[in-house]
């Protein structure tokens, strides 16, 4: 996946969830974070970062939006639309397989109280498979979530009684970045999200991850990488 018109700039603070000020050719803008986790491992004053430029005839009130940055050697996709995109058109060109002969595959399906990411079928067979984007690393492992997320466990929940009524489920956490060793479920952030993804586990749902190569103007799946419980 591309991204159009980037340009490099030096963050400087983050006054809410979904603004930033950074400088961009030594002048201060405000720009909107497409990620409203805390990223606070990454958004250090003074790191450099990459940002989009808002298409033409964009009803946004900011011009760039922050897509990437730099924390040590890493660069790190935050953009939280993108992983998404990334697993729909991997399934689609089948450069991932969750499951041999899937068809049919749509985006945003409702299912009880919950919005899942993607219903397939494959056979006589119907599916979910839930997403979640990963930009929190530490030592080589990389965790999800980076902040509460009640809304993550009521999916990861809602999948279990999916397949108790004979669906397959699937979460799939896709890694913004290199370098990761394994991934795990951030136990010490949200215990019971972590509960539930193990639980998950247990009663038969499918947990994948996969690291990405993240460029400046660009971002794809890569490797498949270990999933730690």
């Amino acid at each position: 996946m591309k991204y159009r018109e980037v340009v490099p700039g030096i963050f400087i603070d983050r006054p809410n969830r979904f603004i930033a000020n950074v400088w961009i050719n030594k002048e201060k803008h405000e720009v909107h974070v497409k990620n409203t986790g805390r990223c606070r491992e990454i958004l250090i004053p003074g790191t450099k970062v990459f940002l989009e430029k808002a298409r033409r005839h964009s009803k946004r009130r900011t011009e760039f939006s922050l897509i990437s940055a730099w924390k040590g050697p890493q660069l790190i996709n935050i953009d939280s639309q993108i992983p998404n995109d990334l697993v729909y058109s991997s399934l689609k060109r089948k450069i991932i397989n969750i499951k041999e002969g899937i068809s049919d595959l749509k985006r945003e399906i409702n299912y009880r109280d919950s919005r899942l990411d993607m219903f397939y079928r494959r056979s006589h067979k119907k599916g979910f498979i839930e997403v979640k984007g990963v930009t929190l690393e530490k030592k080589g492992v990389a965790f999800f979530p980076d902040a509460p997320t009640v809304r993550g466990t009521r999916h990861v929940l809602g999948l279990i009684d999916a397949l108790k009524e004979g669906y397959e489920a699937n979460i799939i956490f896709v890694i913004q970045m290199k370098g990761i060793n394994y991934f795990s479920p951030n136990e010490r952030m949200d215990p019971a999200f972590s509960k539930a993804l193990r639980l998950a586990h247990v009663n038969g749902v499918h947990i994948k991850a996969y690291d990405c190569l993240v460029t400046s103007n660009a971002i794809c799946i890569d490797r498949s990488i270990e999933v730690v419980l």
